[in-house]
């Protein structure tokens, strides 16, 4: 995996935020604004429609040129020969994860507000850290708060950064400028014309 392929808009397409059956209109939408990496979350679906929309939503990507990531479920990226996969703190261990999907795999890991977990996935073979919540965030309202004095503190772990949280097009500069190399966002995106949203936060990495 190029290490390079992790930057730019991270968008989550969560079903918090987007009916089941616009799932693939607003990837595509969210790819056309200039998303570089499409995380599918869904926690409500049942194994085969998770398996369906997952199939759907890669199909998107491919066609588009965007990496698709699979949130949590490592077997459904691996059905699926996904790009790779997101792991929390409560999921599949990385070391498994890598076992499982190989070598090539994306293995995205959460270290939220910690430089601990970040060292622990970063020498368990993660191919990126992700850090936050930075900013009140409508979809994980209870989340951890991070500082981005956090990222400059990462980067000695030599991986590409992810930063998510209540990410804006107003705040997200100041997390670039701190080290991310990604903004991973979804509601920010997801809610109203998806396509001009999303140019908003890539106009961030120009």
């Amino acid at each position: 995996m190029n290490p390079g392929a992790i930057a730019g808009l991270y968008v989550l397409i969560d079903t918090t935020w987007v009916e089941h059956f616009r799932l693939v209109e607003a990837c595509a939408a969210a790819i056309a604004g200039g998303a570089r990496l499409i995380q599918y979350r869904d926690k409500s679906a049942s194994a085969q429609e998770r398996f369906e929309r997952a199939q759907a939503l890669f199909q998107c990507c491919r066609r588009a040129g965007a990496l698709f990531i699979i949130n949590d479920d490592v077997d459904l990226a691996y059905s699926l020969n996904a790009h790779g996969v997101h792991i929390g703190e409560h999921d599949m261990t990385i070391r498994a994860a890598r076992a499982r999907l190989g070598p090539l795999a994306i293995i995205g890991a959460s270290c939220y507000d910690s430089v601990v977990n970040a060292q622990r996935a970063a020498d368990a073979g993660a191919s990126y850290l992700a850090f936050g919540a930075f900013f009140p965030s409508e979809t994980k309202p209870n989340a951890r708060h991070a500082e981005a004095l956090l990222l400059r503190k990462a980067r000695t772990f030599g991986l590409p950064m992810v930063a998510i949280g209540g990410i804006t097009p107003e705040n997200g500069s100041e997390l670039i400028d701190a080290g991310a190399h990604a903004l991973a966002v979804s509601r920010g995106v997801l809610v109203g014309d998806i396509e001009a949203n999303a140019r908003r936060y890539a106009a961030l990495f120009a």
